[in-house]
């Protein structure tokens, strides 16, 4: 969608955070994640992580279920209420269909018994990563969509509003008690400060953006 459409790559910036209370564990994740050349940190516990500020980059945290203390479903869930982007792999010693459910109903990526194999659990994280990635460029075009939106003028935003919401020109006009000419002018100015390639674009742009439809435009 012209400028408003995103990308990323997790190749370039990428991180991954272990929290697991088995230091062997910890240590084996950690030779891994060196043998591929990850970035990462490791925690013991779920209280020692939410010290922790997460990066601005994609991120996947690696979770153990059972850890003592604040288990790994009450972190998933005080990330989730907190708001931070990052996508989760549960791993267990014990194969809970319940909560293996909980989990991803509650957005994790992944579930993992232990053992796992080495490759499981990169792919996993790089699945994990990809999704994080895509979550952080889609708010990203939402601030943009908004920011943009915002620094036109009232007129402008009205004129967009009424014709994302299938309103003809002439209808528009009507509506403010303008002229159609008028009306062309600060649709036209609309699109390109919303950098919109075409009027469809506007248009989904305005979706996102949440702008109400007209009472009646449904009709025309």
């Amino acid at each position: 969608m012209g400028n408003a459409a995103g990308s990323c790559d997790v190749r370039q910036k990428s991180f991954v955070i272990v929290v697991d209370d088995d230091e062997v564990v910890r240590d084996s994740l950690a030779s891994l994640f060196r043998s591929v050349d990850m970035r990462f940190k490791t925690f013991v516990s779920a209280d020692q992580l939410l010290q922790f500020p997460l990066p601005d980059v994609p991120t996947c945290i690696v979770l153990d279920v059972r850890l003592k203390g604040a288990s790994g479903l009450d972190l998933q869930a005080q990330l989730n209420a907190q708001g931070k982007s990052a996508g989760i792999i549960f791993i267990s010693g014990f194969g809970d269909v319940p909560m293996t459910v909980a989990a991803m109903k509650a957005g994790a990526v992944d579930f993992l018994t232990k053992p796992f194999r080495d490759q499981q659990l990169l792919d996993a994280i790089n699945a994990a990563l990809e999704l994080d990635c895509s979550r952080r460029v889609g708010r990203s075009l939402s601030h943009s969509l908004k920011d943009r939106f915002e620094a036109m003028s009232d007129r402008q935003k009205e004129v967009m509003s009424l014709a994302v919401g299938g309103l003809l020109n002439k209808q528009i006009a009507d509506q403010l008690n303008i002229s159609d000419a008028t009306v062309k002018i600060h649709r036209r100015e609309a699109m390109r400060r919303m950098h919109a390639q075409t009027f469809a674009e506007l248009v989904i742009m305005g979706r996102e953006l949440g702008l109400a439809v007209p009472l009646g435009s449904s009709n025309q």
